[in-house]
């Protein structure tokens, strides 16, 4: 018994020798790097590619990003259709911007999470791809995103509006030309403060498909300054923003 009892003592101390020793998952450098970008899209605007995403906030295990810096935003240029272009290969790639979230330059938007730029260096008849690589403070690179593409094609006209200044509420109204390829499916409108640039984000969340739209919860006193593109969609499926609108400017009236 005596025997049995010493063994008994000898198998607990192990196993609490064990477990004080035991040690969590092991998890490799490369997975604390950030994870891709969110919500990419790139679509013509006018006659440039007005290209969004939102930024990572956890690394690729899934815990939160504590050391983005930045993105590098990757763009290839082809002629051929885009059938017989290899869609994960990364030939012919070169660095379009390179962006540091603390220093971002004129003409790029941050909004939280959210960011959004504009290309206008793109021709007609050209097809463009994107890739987005997110960066950590020591110039890891992160998880890329996959690609998307657009191909340029002859920018769309834009619409006319027209501004009504009520007491309660600016009523705004489009008017356009039937689009010389695709169909009409929207606007999206636009609007800034007197003395702001105006956003590459539209106020609408969805397509405005109707003739009119009601601007409400306005602040009293205060100019608002309008534009508006036009929502096309090709035959391919793809939806582009025509050439902007003209600027009208709306303030709410006085009670009369």
């Amino acid at each position: 018994m005596r025997m049995w009892g010493r063994l008994a003592v000898l198998g607990s101390v192990t196993l609490i020798m064990s477990a004080c020793g035991k040690k969590g998952s092991l998890v490799y450098p490369d997975m604390l790097l950030p994870a891709a970008v969110t919500s990419t899209t790139a679509i013509q605007s006018g006659s440039g590619v007005k290209i969004r995403f939102e930024l990572p906030i956890s690394d690729k295990t899934g815990n939160k990003l504590n050391d983005l810096a930045g993105v590098k935003i990757n763009k290839r240029e082809i002629d051929s259709a885009p059938e017989s272009t290899c869609s994960s290969c990364m030939d012919g790639y070169r660095l379009f911007r390179k962006l540091y979230l603390d220093v971002l330059p004129e003409g790029v938007e941050r909004a939280g999470n959210r960011m959004a730029l504009l290309d206008g260096d793109v021709v007609a008849g050209k097809q463009y791809s994107y890739v987005i690589v997110p960066f950590t403070k020591e110039g890891m690179d992160g998880t890329s995103t996959s690609r998307v593409s657009v191909r340029i094609v002859q920018a769309a006209l834009p619409p006319i509006i027209h501004v009504e200044s009520q007491p309660t509420e600016i009523k705004l109204s489009f008017v356009s030309l039937p689009p010389l390829d695709g169909v009409l499916v929207g606007y999206n409108l636009y609007r800034a403060l007197q003395k702001n640039v105006f956003s590459l984000r539209p106020i609408n969340n969805e397509p405005i498909n109707a003739k009119e739209y009601v601007d409400s919860g306005l602040a009293r006193g205060t100019v608002y300054r309008y534009q508006a593109r036009s929502l096309v969609r090709l035959p391919s499926g793809a939806i582009l923003e025509s050439l902007v609108s003209n600027e009208v400017e709306g303030m709410l009236k006085d009670d009369e």
